[in-house]
């Protein structure tokens, strides 16, 4: 470097320079910032909406599935846990999702449908276990693993653009469909496969409250809606659907015992404290389903069927009415050992059909699990079948012949037994 700087006819001896440029620490300290920047950021807590507060729900929604579908995460609300939604077929969601996980978590992410039928896009043919599992289970805290054929495997991963290994671990992939209205309403507007990985790698905890995910995730997330605490706060089971079995893989909200429960054909009849009109039905419907197939009331579990009744106001416990009790006693049945029961979650999803005898009976029903609206009906379809409360014993036997008529009539619609 020259030793002088030239300024007209003179010769100025220069300072001397110096040896860094002199934005370089200007440079550095914007470097810094930059780092604390980030630092402050990635430890803020990630965006969190009470989406049930929220002033537009479905703006909300929309907001959601945009970022989804741009390779976005958002934390969603189920029934179990809350769990970290992406959508499987975009590298950065992929890359994000997997970025939450365990160090050890090796399998792959659980693909989560909004309806029974999205799950056909990735396994093909179900057996008919299978499609009972799935309808009764489902929507559920269960997830069901399938095993599927190599091809229709190789199909569906080319279709997606992605590898098997992303979809299926070995032959089978496990399918979940979520018992949660937030849940259910983004995934379906899903054009493509979502999964839902748990949202906080420290088991329970943190998993099952939206706030304490907002603060551990920061900028891990996009979006964190925050539907209150889980209903089950307990992870979902995951059962293996064989050729004429199923295996529990992983304990979870429901047990073998209830699973089995699940499974029966159930018939609930419900009305408003479960001491009259609806436990008069359930004995109605055991008698004449007993003689149709011929075998004793004591027999119908042990042939997967069920009758039960609840109330939707019922306190545990109550006796039938004693009006009740003789009316049916007179058409040879026997209600003395009834006792009441409310109607409840579990209830509704163990049941096949349901038939209420009103239609406020059968909002609550919907009130209580939206995605029951298929199988709730009034018994009578003309109208509400009034409470007899209160009345004389003529009053009963006249609503016993009319609970006959009406039961028969829909049994054979149903074509139970």
């Amino acid at each position: 470097m020259p030793e002088y700087w030239h300024f007209g006819s003179r010769l100025n001896k220069k300072r001397q320079r110096p040896t860094t440029h002199p934005l370089t620490g200007l440079t550095t300290l914007l470097d810094t910032l930059l780092t604390v920047a980030s630092y402050i950021l990635s430890n803020m807590p990630a965006q969190l909406v009470s989406i049930f507060d929220a002033a537009d729900y479905d703006a909300e929604l929309a907001r959601s599935s945009q970022i989804l579908n741009g390779g976005g995460v958002v934390v969603l609300p189920t029934e179990t846990v809350y769990g970290a939604a992406g959508r499987l077929d975009h590298p950065a969601a992929r890359s994000r999702l997997l970025a939450l996980r365990n160090s050890g978590e090796s399998k792959p992410m659980t693909i989560h449908v909004a309806r029974r039928e999205d799950a056909l896009r990735y396994i093909g043919p179900v057996n008919d276990l299978g499609q009972r599992l799935m309808r009764k289970l489902w929507p559920g805290p269960v997830g069901l693993i399938f095993e599927v054929p190599t091809d229709r495997r190789l199909e569906v991963a080319n279709k997606l653009g992605v590898s098997e290994a992303d979809i299926y671990e070995s032959r089978s992939i496990t399918l979940r469909f979520p018992d949660h209205p937030v849940a259910s309403d983004i995934i379906g507007e899903i054009d493509g496969p979502v999964v839902l990985t748990m949202a906080s790698p420290n088991a329970g905890g943190a998993g099952f409250r939206a706030q304490s995910l907002a603060e551990e995730l920061g900028d891990k997330v996009d979006l964190v809606f925050d539907a209150g605490p889980t209903k089950y706060s307990k992870p979902s089971t995951l059962v293996r659907v064989h050729a004429d079995r199923f295996e529990i893989v992983r304990s979870g909200v429901y047990d073998e015992r209830i699973i089995e429960r699940l499974l029966k054909t159930t018939v609930l009849f419900v009305c408003s404290g479960n001491t009259c009109r609806s436990p008069m039905a359930e004995a109605i419907a055991r008698s004449l389903l007993s003689k149709n197939l011929n075998i004793n009331e004591m027999e119908l579990e042990k042939r997967g069927i069920s009758i039960l009744s609840a109330g939707t106001y019922a306190m545990p416990g109550m006796r039938a009415t004693s009006q009740a009790v003789d009316a049916v006693k007179d058409l040879g049945m026997d209600l003395s050992r009834h006792r009441s029961r409310s109607l409840t979650v579990e209830l509704i999803h163990q049941a096949d059909v349901i038939y209420t005898m009103g239609r406020g009976h059968a909002q609550a029903v919907r009130s209580l699990v939206p995605s029951a609206v298929d199988k709730v009906q009034t018994l009578d379809p003309d109208g509400d079948i009034e409470d007899p409360i209160g009345s004389d014993l003529a009053v009963y036997k006249s609503l016993a012949n009319q609970l006959s008529t009406l039961i028969e009539l829909r049994l054979n619609e149903r074509k139970i037994a």
